[in-house]
């Protein structure tokens, strides 16, 4: 068994870095380290071991246990095991050595916990501020326990940096953070050298709702209603993330049919995200035919949402312990047809497109991102399967049923904007066919299995593949089944940076196609 493995092999070869190793929920290991040999352990994790940094985080155990901790977790994807490295941080002193140097996905996350905690990353090459701008005035913290939430705080003035790329005939072009149309804020500042793009870096933030500081202290079934509204396009996989460490904390077994049920609207949401990005991709390049087809394909599995459930966003649809009801049942002879209509006119839409030379031009070699990139910034969901990273959470980590439903994770090396289409295309069908295997399949009567009582303090973790990619929350129980602590981390933080990465070498007039490709979601960041 893989965790037990690992958990001998850290024993081993790690002991003096190690003050105490437990394992959790089958296949969580928590590793608690000393200052001293913290960053150490992480780089060994990261870089002898193989396991990416897949989320870091802190939390105020102040009231309880006198102090914060940082927490780093790594994933060894080939066996589904999650390790979580955790320091503890002295209030007096709160700062922790940084691991941005040899771990290049930490640098965000550092910035992050000293935004949020106040936090220092000793030694991070560039700590300014992430989320919190210019107009935050200096030492509130919001995730600190103490912060109040009911009071309004000064207006600040502080110039956040950006990096100044120099030379003869080098200028910036800033962008946002309004943008034209409905798109939500952001700014990019791209440094230039005619045409071509030398560098471009991202600020974002400015939609943070602070959704993890309304989570404290709220009931479990509230901490649902939070989940839902992180990103309105990933309802359903931010809602089933959630509800997964839910389960993990109650020990509750959910019912096979629920389980039906939740893989029929996962690969609903994917669908409809994939058809949308398609659609926008053919807009930026002009293809009116392309878009208009991805779009109209996209109204019809909008038609499928609203027979099943009633709303778009499919809200409303899961529960700690299942699913509200069993929307599923009954609906095969209706659903099945649509289904399939949409995936003969995907695939007729797309021999169409591939042999539009001009269409090709235009998405060929055009923001293209190495697999090394992927790898060390930890690239995920169909941005890193386009540049050859195989990675996907309904294999690696199996949740609901995907592990007893065959079906294909598809990967191309390219790494542009037509390998990212090709990706999503390819999980458009294998999402209607998973989808009707699991109409056919499902048995059972019971869809929702009461909850218990939460132990205090336990933590737990849910993961789910989001039409992004991997998608992970964090979750800490409190006193009387209410949040301590909720972490979340959507793949779109992953990867913004890995646009920045993508759009050098390119002209401006491709950064919008670039974008659309990668198609992150702003209020998925900025939380």
């Amino acid at each position: 068994m893989g965790v037990k493995r690992i958990q001998e092999e850290l024993t081993k070869d790690y002991a003096d870095m190690i003050r105490e190793i437990r394992i959790d929920h089958v296949n969580e290991i928590y590793v608690e380290a000393g200052l001293d040999h913290f960053k150490e352990l992480c780089v060994q994790l990261n870089q002898s071991m193989g396991m990416a940094l897949v989320a870091m985080f802190g939390c105020d155990y102040r009231m309880e246990k006198g102090y914060y901790t940082v927490n780093c977790t790594f994933a060894d994807r080939s066996v589904g095991v999650l390790v979580t490295v955790i320091l503890e941080v002295n209030p007096d002193k709160p700062e922790y050595p940084s691991i941005t140097d040899r771990v290049h996905a930490a640098a965000l996350y550092e910035r992050e916990i000293k935004d949020m905690f106040g936090l220092e990353p000793v030694g991070h090459p560039d700590a300014k501020p992430l989320l919190l701008h210019g107009n935050w005035p200096e030492g509130n913290h919001p995730l600190r326990k103490d912060f109040e939430t009911n009071v309004r705080l000064p207006f600040a003035d502080r110039e956040i940096p950006f990096k100044k790329v120099g030379g003869e005939g080098v200028f910036e072009i800033p962008v946002g953070p309004v943008h034209a149309g409905i798109i939500e804020p952001g700014h990019f500042r791209f440094s230039v050298a005619g045409e071509p793009i030398i560098n471009l870096e991202a600020q974002l933030g400015y939609v943070h709702k602070g959704l993890e500081k309304l989570a404290e202290g709220a009931t479990i079934e509230k901490g649902l209603f939070i989940a839902e509204r992180i990103s309105g396009d990933e309802t359903f996989a931010n809602s089933l993330a959630y509800c997964l460490a839910v389960e993990k904390l109650a020990g509750v077994i959910v019912p096979k049919k629920a389980k039906y049920n939740r893989v029929v609207f996962a690969e609903l949401e994917r669908l409809t995200a994939h058809l949308g990005d398609l659609a926008g991709i053919c807009l930026d390049v002009a293809y009116g035919f392309g878009c208009f087809q991805f779009r109209m394909m996209r109204g019809w599995a909008y038609l499928i949402a609203e027979e099943l459930c009633g709303s778009r966003f499919l809200r409303g649809v899961n529960r700690p312990g299942g699913v509200r009801k069993d929307f599923i049942e009954g609906k095969e002879k209706s659903i099945l047809p649509q289904l399939r209509k949409i995936d003969r006119e995907l695939t007729d839409t797309w021999k169409i497109l591939r042999g539009n030379s001009m269409f090709a031009d235009r998405v060929e070699n055009t923001g293209a991102v190495k697999l090394e990139t992927i790898r060390d910034l930890n690239g995920v969901g169909p941005a890193g399967r386009a540049a050859g990273a195989g990675n996907d959470v309904r294999k690696n980590f199996p949740y609901c049923v995907y592990a007893e439903l065959h079906f294909n994770v598809p990967v191309y090396a390219d790494g542009d904007v037509n390998a990212r289409m090709k990706v999503k295309l390819k999980e458009a069908h294998e999402s209607i066919s998973l989808m009707i295997r699991a109409f056919e399949t499902a048995h059972g009567d019971s869809v929702l299995e009461p909850l218990g009582d939460l132990v205090p303090y336990r933590s737990a973790y849910g993961m789910t593949e989001s039409p992004r990619g991997e998608n992970i929350h964090y979750l800490v129980a409190g006193e009387g089944n209410r949040i301590f602590r909720y972490k979340v981390r959507t793949p779109s933080f992953c990867n913004w940076p890995i646009v920045c990465h993508a759009v050098q070498g390119n002209i401006v007039p491709d950064f919008p196609l670039i974008n659309k490709s990668f198609n992150l979601s702003y209020a998925g960041n900025d939380l």
